[in-house]
């Protein structure tokens, strides 16, 4: 057990060398990280760890059907992690924490594709889940660009 638990430390340790490189500005170089770890870890792999490397994986993207599929997979590794199964994972809450960021991704996503209705239904799914959000400055942050992709899209009169 222990070493199981080490061994996905050490994954979790990974992707956040791979989100420091993404946030500091070499896209590149976290794209071949995070590829190699997905490779590792693979579609059955821990439902967090999917998650979280898809959401990071899908901001290196420079196409945005790509950017779309990267962020559709986080939000199927967050979806196994509903309903019966997040009763049993350690890491169910984390999850629940994820699905505003996701949804808003999403919408995004579709508003650069210019799938109005889609990126629609994700900015009303973000709306709905941010209720799982603390008040603190993650949350904060969520909440404020849900709010500025709601207002992009009414000025630009998307899914009205």
């Amino acid at each position: 057990m222990e070493q199981q638990e080490a061994s996905k430390d050490a994954v979790v340790t990974r992707i956040g060398q791979a989100v420091m490189l993404l946030h500091g500005g070499d896209r590149e170089e976290a794209r071949n990280r995070f590829r190699a770890i997905w490779v590792e870890i693979g579609e059955g792999g821990d439902a967090l760890h999917r998650c979280t490397l898809a959401h990071y994986m899908a901001d290196t993207q420079d196409d945005p059907g790509d950017e779309l599929a990267w962020d559709l997979r986080a939000l199927t590794a967050a979806e196994g992690l509903t309903g019966a199964a997040a009763a049993e994972h350690r890491d169910a809450l984390a999850v629940r924490s994820f699905f505003p960021s996701l949804h808003l991704n999403l919408a995004a996503d579709y508003l650069k594709l210019e799938r109005f209705e889609a990126a629609r239904v994700h900015l009303d799914h973000a709306w709905d889940s941010v209720g799982v959000l603390a008040d603190d400055g993650y949350g904060g942050g969520i909440r404020a660009a849900i709010g500025r992709l709601e207002q992009r899209m009414r000025r630009g009169g998307a899914g009205e």
